[in-house]
């Protein structure tokens, strides 16, 4: 019997991981797939709503600072479309401003991560726990 080909099943889940650096996402993502998600990463606020809605992910990490749009602009333009309303969100930033991360859970994110604190081991880990919301 052959071996199946690693196609995506459908009871995979999806991660959109929302980085405007490609050094940091390629990190993360390769953690993410060796744990076996499925990762899409979109490097802009613009492309990360695009991607949401055109195939809409079992949860997403977003970061604050990108190009186009913000990752807040993305978080409020998400939880206002039926379709992505309910998407978990995790926020992953390098800043840890106090009116940044109460406005970000405010909004609707899950939790509000800070990159130097957060791995990717940590970031793996949680996606069972947050899909449980």
């Amino acid at each position: 019997m052959e071996p199946e080909l690693s196609n995506p099943q459908e009871d995979d889940v999806r991660v959109l991981f929302v980085e405007d650096d490609p050094a940091v996402a390629q990190m993360y993502k390769l953690k993410l797939e060796l744990d076996g998600y499925r990762v899409e990463v979109a490097e802009d606020g613009e492309l990360a709503l695009k991607m949401a809605t055109a195939n809409l992910p079992d949860i997403i990490f977003l970061d604050i600072r990108l190009p186009k749009l913000d990752g807040l602009g993305v978080l409020e333009a998400l939880r206002k479309d039926p379709r992505t309303k309910a998407v978990p969100v995790v926020i992953l930033s390098n800043y840890s401003e106090r009116e940044l991360v109460e406005r970000g859970l405010k909004l609707g994110a899950l939790e509000y991560l800070i990159k130097s604190q957060t791995t990717p081991a940590k970031l793996a880990g949680g996606v069972e726990s947050w899909l449980k919301g």
